[in-house]
């Protein structure tokens, strides 16, 4: 099970996750109070410990920045949040050689169900409103996965330390976690351990 954390936009946010080593860490360039410019970006990411992958996180970006950013080296992986089709991912992956998440706005089994078929090579179900810190209803996932669905995926959306157990009954590839892990607008570094701690523990269990 793979851990991102998501929305860095500090220093310090930095010297917290290399400490605690998620897999991910997301670096938004959309607009939301966690965005940040390239500039800072690779900044951060030439911080960042090599063994932890940076995911830039998109919302209907056009495809020149994108590729400034993954040639800059300040992103390694692509999330896509807005209305990038399977053309536009196939149009990036014959340009660079890159993995893509692609998140789904869950509100009913069929959209999930539906996700299956998209060319990204992982998704990433979330609610309706990313970024919120709210969930999905969850019983559209078990439903899901009853009726056959097998791709691999990140859960997201009001993931915190009291749910965490119940996440990752639903065997997912990956947690993705962002407003859970902050304290008055701020990623707090006992919060990211405790629940970094939480979930690999109960992952090995």
């Amino acid at each position: 099970m793979k851990i991102k954390v998501c929305g860095l936009f500090r220093e310090q946010d930095i010297e917290y996750v290399n400490i605690l080593k998620p897999d991910f860490v997301g670096f938004v360039f959309a607009k939301s109070k966690r965005e940040i410019s390239p500039n800072f970006a690779k900044t951060l990411k030439s911080r960042l410990k090599a063994s932890i992958k940076a995911v830039g996180v998109f919302l209907n970006s056009n495809m020149e920045f994108i590729l400034h950013l993954i040639d800059s080296n300040i992103i390694d992986v692509i999330q896509f949040h807005g209305n990038e089709d399977d053309n536009f991912i196939e149009n990036l992956k014959s340009k660079r050689n890159i993995t893509i998440i692609k998140a789904i706005k869950v509100d009913s089994v069929e959209s999930i169900i539906k996700s299956s078929t998209s060319l990204a090579d992982f998704l990433l179900f979330d609610n309706l409103k990313g970024g919120s810190g709210e969930s999905f209803n969850w019983d559209y996932l078990s439903q899901a996965q009853k009726s056959g669905f097998k791709r691999d995926y990140f859960l997201a959306g009001g993931l915190d330390i009291d749910n965490i157990k119940e996440a990752l009954e639903f065997k997912p590839y990956g947690i993705d976690i962002s407003g859970g892990l902050e304290t008055n607008g701020i990623k707090d570094f006992n919060k990211m351990k405790s629940f970094i701690h939480k979930a690999r523990g109960l992952y090995d269990k």
